[in-house]
């Protein structure tokens, strides 16, 4: 028995939005979802295929076959094949039929729209339907606290399958909610990142070759477990973000390439539609139902899973027509430039569609070149994101930071540099996984020296990191001083805590935390050289730098001292913004983080000398490899 074609979720106003690509709901009306026609329970199903001859239905309820159960096409021209199925229940494998117009071939395609899907290698979707009674009312309700650019964002970033894992195995939603929730808490970061969740089929990929755009990945359990592990997260504090990917997505068969016998998703032009790095195909920004689609799905985490941010992964490849390609693989634009504008304004809708809809949650654009005001607002001619990935920053510092400490006195302003550009954007700081991968070594083993002078370069290198403007994001494993590479199939090395010095990375990450979110001078004006000013960067011999960090109190400055080299300075003068007595709220030297305790004064009294500019200063005992904050007693 063909599929009802009486009823429809469509109105001709979602259909004259889905056409002019302003219809950011599609989740709603695409897909399956389990409905009552004049009494009788089934399934609607709706697709969109608009080269297509024949859509049909099929799954274990009719043994896979295309006759069937045929959906009908709407009169409207809007390409979209739907009908309703009684009897159909959640919990049911299902796929899409298409048989050409254009080629001929019957092509058998998972839902876009799939709310789940089977757990890879298998690739059909799953109707699913499950009530989940939300309870983090009261996080939805003040989230905007955590997500101001005035609050401060530290960033567990984790691939999930990778993180922990039982009897070589990895945990599920609803082990990961309380094993992960204890972790940050005890760590005191303020937000999780998810390498991408959204389902993919291969795990190599890490998750950034999406194959359903709208159903979180089976591999770990139900969508509402995942729902779960939100819940108990956002219990705990802890914001979330998504890694989401709209800038390519995977050639397999049965996802969205060639979907009804055309480029549907795709660009046409090979030089648009695939990507050299990943061969991956790129989706065509210029076709309004697929900008639609994308940012519907944008849509549907912060919507249907509570999720507190979106991290974009790979913006800098979908901004240039000429991203990894050479002479003649690419096009120039209308006025002869290489900017792909159809990408960007996609980006800056993207962006103004989902902070209308909700205003308390953040985009990060993974934005790795000069590409201006990728960060500022869609009105004033920017991309429209909250935040940028500060790619520079990271890049200068661990090459600094690899060098031998004799030959850093000659590239000093490897590690000041980013101070020139840093309030150009609103940005975060990134130790990434990109990282500790593809022979690059772990973040500790890429620092010169002996045992102990890698993990005093490491806590140098840290505490820089916290006390520079920016939001700050560490991959696991890095708060830990992970010696191995990260390996996607395996756990990250818990055991290591066993060790003093890795003991020591983990306190000072717990100590950098808590002092990032507890201090105002640190995150209240990340964004603004109003939070920063140099009180001497030239002592280029020594190879130390002195800085203070700044709040909307003057008496909550602070006052940074770092030394990059493992020679140490019994009496080093610095100036201060004002007369009293001075705290040391920070010692990255000090044993407890396996550092040298060469000096364990706690307390300072300024000196009325001038120095540096400033009319008071102070002689201090500056550890080997070390970086001290002292904060003005009240």
């Amino acid at each position: 028995m063909n599929p009802v074609q009486a009823h429809s979720l469509f109105s001709e106003f979602d259909i004259s939005l889905f056409k002019a690509g302003k219809h950011f709901k599609l989740y709603e009306k695409m897909g399956a979802h389990l409905i009552e026609v004049d009494g009788v329970t089934g399934c609607y199903f709706s697709v969109w295929a608009p080269a297509a001859k024949q859509v049909s239905v099929i799954g274990n309820w009719n043994h896979w076959n295309n006759q069937e159960h045929k959906l009908h096409v709407r009169w409207d021209s809007s390409g979209i094949w739907e009908g309703f199925i009684p009897g159909i229940g959640s919990g049911e494998a299902y796929k899409y039929s298409i048989e050409s117009n254009v080629d001929g071939q019957v092509r058998e395609k998972a839902d876009p729209y799939a709310r789940w899907a089977e757990t890879p290698p298998y690739t059909a979707s799953i109707i699913y339907d499950y009530h989940h009674e939300w309870l983090d009312k009261d996080w939805m309700k003040n989230r905007y606290k955590a997500n101001s650019l005035e609050a401060p964002m530290t960033v567990y970033e984790i691939h999930f399958g990778s993180w922990k894992r039982k009897n070589d195995r990895s945990l599920t939603y609803v082990e990961m909610a309380k094993e992960l929730t204890d972790y940050i808490i005890e760590m005191e970061y303020t937000h999780v990142e998810f390498l991408p969740l959204t389902e993919f089929p291969y795990d190599p990929s890490w998750g950034y070759q999406v194959s359903g755009y709208f159903a979180p990945t089976s591999r770990f359990g139900a969508p509402h477990e995942f729902k779960y592990l939100v819940d108990c997260l956002h219990a705990a504090g802890i914001g979330i973000i998504l890694d989401w990917v709209p800038a390519h997505f995977p050639a397999d068969e049965f996802s969205l390439g060639k979907f009804d016998g055309t480029h549907l998703y795709e660009h046409p032009d090979i030089k648009k539609g695939y990507h050299p790095d990943w061969k991956s195909l790129i989706f065509n920004y210029e076709r309004n139902e697929v900008r639609s689609f994308l940012i519907s799905s944008a849509m549907f985490w912060l919507d249907q899973y509570h999720i507190d941010g979106l991290r974009v992964d790979a913006v800098a490849s979908m901004l240039y027509l000429d991203y990894s390609r050479e002479e003649g693989e690419w096009e120039p634009n209308e006025h002869g430039g290489r900017e792909n504008l159809a990408a960007i304004s996609f980006l800056q809708e993207f962006n103004a569609a989902v902070y209308k809809e909700f205003p308390d949650i953040q985009t990060i654009a993974e934005e790795s070149t000069s590409f201006p005001m990728v960060s500022k607002p869609v009105f004033s001619g920017g991309l429209g994101f909250g935040m940028k990935w500060m790619m520079g920053w990271m890049h200068d510092t661990l090459e600094y930071f690899q060098k031998e400490t004799v030959h850093r006195k000659h590239h000093q302003n490897n590690i000041t540099f980013s101070l020139a550009y840093a309030f150009s954007e609103q940005f975060m700081l990134p130790l990434s996984h990109d990282e500790v991968v593809h022979g690059k070594n772990s973040i500790v083993y890429r620092m010169p020296g002996d045992e102990w002078q890698k993990f005093a370069n490491l806590r140098t290198m840290y505490s820089l990191m916290f006390t520079h403007p920016g939001s700050k994001l560490l991959f696991m494993g890095n708060d830990i001083g992970q010696t191995a590479e990260w390996n996607f199939q395996g756990s990250l090395d818990w055991h290591l805590l066993e060790y003093a010095p890795h003991k020591g990375i983990q306190a000072l990450i717990k100590r950098l935390n808590h002092l990032y979110r507890t201090e105002p001078a640190l995150h209240e004006l990340n964004y603004t050289g109003d939070g920063w000013e140099w009180i001497d960067y030239s002592d280029e011999q020594n190879s130390v730098m002195v800085f203070m960090r700044k709040s909307k109190d003057e008496k909550d400055s602070l006052v940074v001292i770092a030394n990059m080299t493992e020679s140490s300075f019994p009496t080093y003068r610095i100036g201060l913004p004002s007369k009293g007595k001075y705290d040391v709220i920070l010692n990255s030297d000090d044993e407890e983080f396996f550092g040298s305790g060469y000096t364990s004064l706690k307390k300072y009294t300024s000196q009325k000398e001038s120095w540096q500019g400033r009319e008071h200063s102070v002689e201090i005992t500056m550890p080997p490899l070390g970086v001290k904050v002292l904060k003005q007693a009240k």
